[in-house]
């Protein structure tokens, strides 16, 4: 893909996200939409994705979940990455799912009112590897959808797995989504990363919202000098040559690792999440009033 023709994918992307309309009548040609149960209501679907692992998917996630909360949303997480998930520790979730006497599994709730659905909470053990093939984790995925209690959620954000496999597939086949945001980070791959994501988003008709650099750059404590632990970043050169938004830089923060190994994620400091939430909840008010 030239320069020329990355850049016309991000327009096209970016013109689709301008009209709004209903999502639900592009997907073509046909349409594999999997419907909620009668208790459950979503406006909005979010997913988190990037051609890499490694780059903090689940981080940016829980950022995101956490910042939308403090905007007064009710918001969900499904932990779409089957064999490594994280979303649960990063809120200091654990516990088993409960079901509901309608057979429905009943999202564990962190303690700011966040929904969590995990294969991790399903486990005995939190620490025990879930070993499965393809077609049952993409079937898991699509229960977390359909046989969740979710009750009404403004914004159901979704962590997927690295790529562009099954699971992917079956999310945007599947369920009803708004956009998708792109987490890559500073090193050379990152525009491999990104030119994975325009494509796959360009052939699910799924609308880009922009991406996120996580590891972006270290303040020293001592000087307050910015280093490039990763070297110097390209994010604004490959934002631009595909036409799409820098939603956030996010920093190599000591303090961020602490609070999400610590199970705090909603007490991390939410500057560098701010204008992305921002973006995203403008982008989804525009679908609904177009």
């Amino acid at each position: 893909m030239t320069k020329e023709e990355a850049f016309e994918a991000g327009q096209r992307l970016k013109e689709k996200a301008s009209k709004g309309g209903d999502d639900h009548s592009r997907m073509e040609p046909e349409d594999f939409r999997k419907s909620l149960n009668p208790k459950s209501s979503v406006k909005h679907v979010v997913a988190v994705l990037s051609g890499k692992g490694g780059v903090g998917k689940s981080l940016v996630c829980a950022l995101l979940a956490s910042q939308l909360r403090r905007m007064g949303y009710e918001v969900g997480v499904m932990d779409a990455d089957i064999t490594g998930p994280s979303i649960p520790k990063a809120f200091g979730v654990k516990g088993s799912v409960a079901l509901s006497q309608d057979n429905l599994m009943i999202p564990p709730v962190s303690g700011t009112g966040i929904k969590l659905m995990s294969s991790n909470l399903l486990l005995d053990q939190e620490d025990a590897p879930v070993i499965v093939r393809g077609p049952v984790i993409a079937g898991m995925v699509t229960q977390f959808w359909t046989d969740t209690d979710w009750g009404h959620l403004d914004y159901m954000l979704i962590d997927m797995p690295p790529g562009t496999g099954d699971v992917p597939l079956t999310v945007f086949q599947s369920l009803p989504v708004d956009c998708a945001i792109v987490v890559t980070s500073p090193q050379e791959l990152a525009s491999m990363v990104v030119k994975k994501a325009v494509n796959m988003a360009e052939k699910m008709n799924i609308d880009l919202l922009g991406v996120i650099e996580n590891m972006s750059y270290y303040v020293c404590p001592d000087c307050g000098k910015t280093h490039s632990v990763f070297g110097e970043t390209h994010i604004a050169e490959i934002t631009e040559m595909y036409g799409l938004k820098l939603l956030s830089r996010i920093p190599i923060d000591p303090e961020i690792s602490s609070l999400i190994d610590s199970g705090r994620a909603y007490d991390i400091d939410p500057s560098c999440i701010e204008v992305a939430a921002k973006e995203l909840t403008g982008f989804c008010d525009l679908r609904v009033s177009g």
